[in-house]
């Protein structure tokens, strides 16, 4: 997951939103970590689950890289309330399906699913560590996808 981040950050501007969506282990922060390597950013990539969003700056730059985890939220007025600059910044918002109406005309959907019995409840804590393979769905919506590989 880290590498396919850091893959797509060469494909991401600033504007760019990407809503992530798959259980628990499923690969969402490590997938961001990634993404912010590519995108060179300043600080180490971890969930924002206490925090809500974090905000990592270029060093290269580029885009700021804003990290959320809309878990905790309830609707797209809260994710409205977090004041994201989306202008200038790739944003990644996990746990946010549902959660665009009216943030933004254009997004990348991903799906991200892990191996059945891999993942936080595990028996085996090897098994956490190894790097199973996921699957991955990437979807496009709105004018900024449409004519791309990604366009639903």
């Amino acid at each position: 997951m880290h590498e396919f981040g850091a893959a797509m950050a060469v494909r991401l501007n600033a504007g760019d939103l990407l809503v992530l969506d798959g259980p628990l282990g499923a690969g969402k922060t490590t997938f961001t970590r990634g993404l912010g390597e590519g995108l060179g950013i300043r600080g180490t990539v971890t969930s924002p689950t206490f925090v809500l969003a974090r905000t990592h700056p270029s060093v290269v730059g580029g885009p700021a890289l804003v990290h959320v985890d809309a878990y905790r939220l309830g609707d797209a007025r809260e994710l409205d309330d977090l004041d994201i600059d989306y202008a200038n910044s790739v944003v990644v918002v996990e746990w946010g399906a549902g959660m665009l109406d009216g943030v933004s005309e254009s997004w990348l959907e991903l799906t991200l699913q892990r191996p059945t019995g891999a993942g936080p409840d595990a028996a085996d804590s090897a098994e956490l560590d190894g790097d199973e393979p996921r699957v991955v769905t990437v979807r496009g919506f709105g004018p900024r996808w449409a004519g791309t590989e990604f366009a639903a």
